[in-house]
């Protein structure tokens, strides 16, 4: 499709403020259907004849820009009249405003600009098309200031003015395609549920959730008086209005009203918050009434559903499915509200098998691995985020996040069964996989770069951000599972993978050659000196002997067969010493459970999950959490707050847990060799601190229920398969049979 619109932008520096480009035009004839279509440099807003066109919001999205530019198409007959103004209002977004805490303004463009084309099909079969060009008007707009992290303020007393004709933007190089993500629209409307007045003298709301959004206010009041309200995700122990960990996210909405019934919301905004401030109110009574937050997200089918008789495992899984629906938001974000709200590629991988249980994400992870495809490096390298916005090596290209590039693929291969998506995908993972053979001196082990590491994880001691496990042993553990995970899909797809299966078992000899001995990892390794270009190594613990060392052995089948006992005991040994506590971060945590299930130690894991004190997913649930937060003691036990520099309490990651309910107390995996849950492994896991458990998907292939419950000691099942499906049941007895269409009562 040839597009003759032009880019075209404002000839004066709007500064931080939003402009808006106007066309008139007249229609004389019966239209049969007219199209707009729509992109900017920046986020838009279109109007046709002072009505809204779209219920979407935040458009284009966020696409590696240099790369490519989504466009959106919006059917507008029924808005067309005889004499027609058609208007696009323009932000900064994140093209042109910040976009990291490094100050990376401008990082995509310099100043917004937009494009736009209406096609008008007349009943005739005549057509007309009116395009953005340098006849357009600019002209200001109530938008006086607006950024992604720092908010907006609109004056409804400002003067809206013509400015000047547009320019023709010549800088705009990027390819238009069209929308191939998912909308991103309102959801839930949240009303206030108190009202506080703190001990420091702040009036503040109380939505209740901790959520991303924005809060929309109905108001009339004198004109000229102003409204200015700061976000927040908690109070502090004093009560307080808390948002220091927004770091420099100003999180700041000033609306000065016009006299008349006003209602504001941000345009080119949203925040992660569950309480605002008003800072500044109008001399008159606050009504909660006319406050609603609006929940805003990708659009995504619900089509996972959890229910069990412990109500603090439901509020966990509660805040699972908040945390996927905070940070879905266009790209996977690792946080919602501070000053980063990034696509981490770790933070995405990690969780994206929960993802895709939860809701139907496969348009979602298609638009962002577009992304990530293009953004791959010549030599194969996967930054630490997508799309880039980092200047230089400061995204990093590390284990467990590049990785992203052959987990999630396959992840929704296996969820999905789409094998034109997989074989989309399949050169990217190729790609990576030759990156980790060749980054180094040593094909089989990657020994070299700046690694995250077990993100997060507490064995380190103190606020050290990255665990005590050596990076290198995860580096080169990941480098096997990707291998594998490559060798899985070009089987799929028909390739030959023979070289691939050779690499793989030659990386696995190695790692036990040089990580292991006796059939256990060393202790210690001696500090690797070897980086890549313009890297320095970061391991200042090189240890071994870890909880997330043993679990990457058993989970990525490094070990033989004969020493898995050895590792799992001592694994469990580790467990214990730690007062049935994990001490796992980003990536141990989302396979701990996992392996000791599958490797006999199912109580164990129960015993995980149900874990109320540090570190635990239950010790956030006992401290209030609407969502999940980034460090096991976000809030530590005496009330004080983990340290600004990095302590979110939306990051979705170690909601990665919810897999391991679903695969393992309920039961339900997807087979490979008949994925998108055309044939399943049903294989539930009861326990009676659950109570029961109801669980379901509402899969490719139709509607799948695992649903268990006690009578006393006897433990009643109930599952639903849908026809054409095929259901491996195992129960814990060991009694075996294949379901296929049909409801299933089984007891023992």
């Amino acid at each position: 499709m040839r597009i003759n619109a032009k880019w075209i932008t404002s000839p004066e520096n709007p500064g931080f403020g939003a402009v808006t480009y106007r066309r008139s035009f007249h229609v004389t004839k019966p239209v049969k259907k007219a199209t707009l279509s729509a992109s900017a440099m920046g986020i838009y807003h279109p109007l046709l004849n002072g009505q809204k066109v779209t219920s979407s919001v935040l458009n284009p999205g966020f696409t590696s820009y240099r790369k490519r530019i989504q466009y959106q198409t919006y059917d507008v007959t029924m808005l067309l009249a005889e004499t027609n103004l058609l208007e696009l209002c323009v932000g900064q977004g994140w093209a042109v405003g910040d976009t990291t805490w490094l100050n990376t303004r401008s990082y995509f463009a310099d100043h917004p600009s937009v494009i736009g084309w209406l096609d008008i099909v007349y009943a005739d079969g005549t057509t007309e098309q009116i395009i953005t060009d340098a006849e357009w008007e600019v002209w200001s707009s109530p938008i006086l200031f607006s950024e992604i992290y720092h908010g907006e303020t609109v004056d409804l007393t400002a003067p809206v003015e013509k400015i000047a004709k547009a320019d023709i933007d010549p800088t705009v190089k990027t390819k238009l395609v069209p929308q191939d993500g998912a909308w991103i629209t309102e959801h839930e409307r949240l009303a206030p549920i108190q009202l506080i007045y703190t001990p420091a003298g702040e009036t503040v709301l109380d939505f209740g959730q901790n959520m991303t959004g924005y809060v929309e206010i109905k108001i009339r009041g004198k004109r000229g008086d102003k409204i200015v309200i700061h976000h927040a995700e908690v109070l502090d122990k004093e009560g307080n209005f808390y948002n220091a960990n927004y770091r420099s996210a100003r999180n700041e909405m000033t609306y000065i009203l016009s006299g008349e019934e006003d209602t504001f919301k941000p345009l080119f905004s949203f925040q992660g918050f569950r309480y605002i401030r008003l800072t500044e109110f109008p001399d008159m009574p606050v009504d909660l009434n006319c406050f609603r937050a609006v929940v805003v997200h990708s659009e995504m089918k619900r089509t996972g559903r959890f229910v069990c008789g412990n109500e603090k495992i439901n509020q966990l899984y509660h805040n699972v499915i908040w945390g996927q629906k905070c940070n879905y938001l266009d790209i996977p974000t690792d946080c919602p509200q501070r000053d980063e709200r990034l696509g981490w590629t770790g933070d995405a991988q990690v969780f994206c098998r929960t993802g895709a249980i939860n809701f139907d994400v496969e348009k979602f992870f298609h638009k962002w691995l577009t992304d990530v495809a293009l953004e791959q490096e010549k030599n194969g390298a996967v930054r630490g985020i997508v799309p880039n916005c980092l200047y230089g090596n400061s995204s990093r290209i590390s284990c467990g996040w590049g990785d992203a590039a052959c987990i999630i693929p396959w992840e929704m291969y296996l969820a999905y069964g789409n094998k034109n998506e997989l074989k989309k995908c399949f050169p990217m993972m190729k790609k990576w996989v030759e990156y980790i053979r060749h980054t180094g001196p040593n094909e089989y082990l990657w020994l070299t770069g700046r690694h995250y590491g077990d993100w997060c994880a507490t064995d380190a001691g103190g606020e050290i951000t990255q665990g005590a496990t050596a990076n290198d042993l995860i580096a080169t553990a990941y480098f096997a599972y990707s291998t594998s995970l490559l060798i899985k899909a070009g089987e799929v797809l028909g390739y030959d993978m023979s070289e691939y299966r050779h690499l793989h078992g030659n990386i696995k000899e190695a790692f036990r050659d040089y990580f292991m001995e006796n059939g256990m990892p060393k202790a210690e390794f001696p500090y690797t000196e070897i980086c890549g270009p313009g890297s320095s190594a970061v391991d200042t613990i090189r240890r071994g002997m870890t909880q997330t060392a043993l679990l990457m052995i058993l989970h990525f089948d490094l070990c033989h067969e004969d020493e898995r006992p050895a590792i799992i005991g001592k694994l469990v040994e580790l467990i214990h010493a730690h007062c049935d506590r994990m001490s796992t971060g980003f990536l141990g945590t989302p396979i701990i459970l996992h392996v000791l299930s599958n490797n006999g130690q199912i109580d164990l894991a129960y015993k995980l999950l149900m874990q109320e004190a540090y570190p635990s997913w239950l010790y956030s649930v006992n401290h209030g959490a609407t969502t999940i937060w980034e460090h096991w003691n976000s809030i530590r036990e005496d009330g004080s707050f983990w340290h600004t520099s990095m302590n979110s309490f939306n990051h979705y990651a170690y909601g990665c847990v919810f897999d391991w309910i679903f695969g393992v107390v309920s039961g339900i995996k997807p087979v490979a060799s008949a994925p998108g849950y055309k044939e399943i492994a049903l294989e539930p896991h009861p326990n009676k601190c659950l109570g029961f458990v109801d669980n379901s998907i509402e899969s490719r292939h139709g509607f799948i229920r695992s649903y268990w419950y006690y009578k006393g000691d006897t433990v009643y099942y109930e599952f639903d398969i849908p026809q054409g499906v095929t259901a491996h049941l195992r129960l814990p007895s060991g009694y075996t049979e294949t379901l296929t269409g049909g409801i299933y009562h089984f007891a023992e």
